[in-house]
């Protein structure tokens, strides 16, 4: 069983098997029933304090109008779904009329172009950080480890990470927008360059933490592992992935973690601004469009924000349980 499941399942196990009643209790009183009374408490608060709040659009949605837009979405999600697919039905019948009048006829399949749903919008969203972050990672992490490792390099280098690192990653996005179109160009592209506005953004947001935390996670290496590879005589290669690797797992994986929950922040703001597509868009098309419906959909889609960056760290810090050689990393 995988250590996260045993993890949870062995407090009721060991009150079934009657195992310390009192402290498998204790255990699942922590784990399951604060965070549901402190989420119960959320919820009671949101809905007094919406309850009188009105707006120019209406009242403030509450969790129920809330929970309603959400299944709004869903259906409107279903319906599309079954427009698509008749959408590719007909052309299927049609193509097999026209074959059968004539077996060489040249048929065609178009792509269906029908609105993106919310569902769709998620998808791109997470398809878009997930790429600028892990080229920004295979970027960041040799930096980070190279100077780390050579302090020469890394007084090079420092003056340009203390300069870059406070600049607002939206503040590139107008730059990186006029250079992917004067460099990108091509009849037949094979990412729209709203895409790799967005996944450029979320790059150069994504790559100073992780520099910053790698190079300190290098620098952790001890004198008394060093002298190990020295004696071992370990080429500089080996050295990196048997030594200092291991030990700057934990601080490179802090940096990716801030690197990510940053990037997904970045996003949503310039997915906004540049009204590029994604869950940022939604929101701002809702907010334009005014109508009753609008102040619902967009708490919807802010609760799903926040799961979507809490889903993406906790499967950042499983990751680094995997990988590390200390597999007693908290959950946290």
């Amino acid at each position: 069983m995988n250590p996260l499941t045993w993890s949870f399942v062995e407090p009721f196990y060991k009150l079934i098997s009657g195992e310390d009643r009192k402290g498998q209790m204790k255990k699942i009183t922590q784990m399951l029933g604060l965070p549901m009374m402190g989420l119960l408490v959320f919820l009671l608060l949101w809905q007094g304090a919406s309850s009188s709040i009105n707006t120019s659009l209406g009242q403030f949605p509450g969790p129920v109008q809330t929970y309603q837009q959400f299944t709004n979405l869903v259906d409107e999600a279903q319906e599309e779904a079954v427009k698509e697919e008749r959408f590719y039905e007909r052309q299927e019948e049609r193509n097999a009329r026209k074959l059968e009048k004539n077996p060489e006829a040249e048929i065609k399949i178009r792509d269906y172009v029908g609105p993106p749903t919310f569902f769709d919008q998620i998808g791109r969203s997470l398809v878009t950080v997930m790429s600028g972050f892990i080229l920004a990672s295979l970027i960041a992490i040799p930096i980070g480890i190279v100077i780390g490792l050579n302090s020469n390099v890394y007084a090079a280098v420092n003056p340009l990470i203390q300069i870059f690192k406070p600049v607002s990653p939206l503040a590139w996005l107008p730059l990186v927008t006029m250079v992917v179109s004067a460099v990108y160009i091509s009849d037949d592209p094979m990412f729209d360059k709203a895409f790799l506005n967005s996944m450029f953004t979320v790059l150069l947001c994504c790559l100073w933490p992780t520099i910053i935390n790698t190079a300190a996670g290098v620098a952790t290496v001890t004198q008394d592992l060093k002298n190990v590879s020295q004696v071992l005589n370990l080429s500089w290669m080996t050295h990196v992935r048997k030594i200092v690797l291991p030990c700057s797992i934990p601080m490179m994986f802090t940096g990716l973690r801030i690197s990510l929950g940053i990037a997904w922040m970045v996003l949503i703001a310039a997915e906004m601004l540049a009204q590029n597509p994604g869950l940022g868009k939604f929101v701002w098309d809702e907010f334009q469009n005014g109508s009753s419906e609008s102040l619902g959909r967009i708490m919807v889609a802010v609760i799903v924000i926040g799961i979507v960056g809490f889903v993406l760290d906790r499967g950042m810090l499983m990751v680094q349980k995997a990988v590390s050689w200390d597999k007693s990393v908290a959950l946290r």
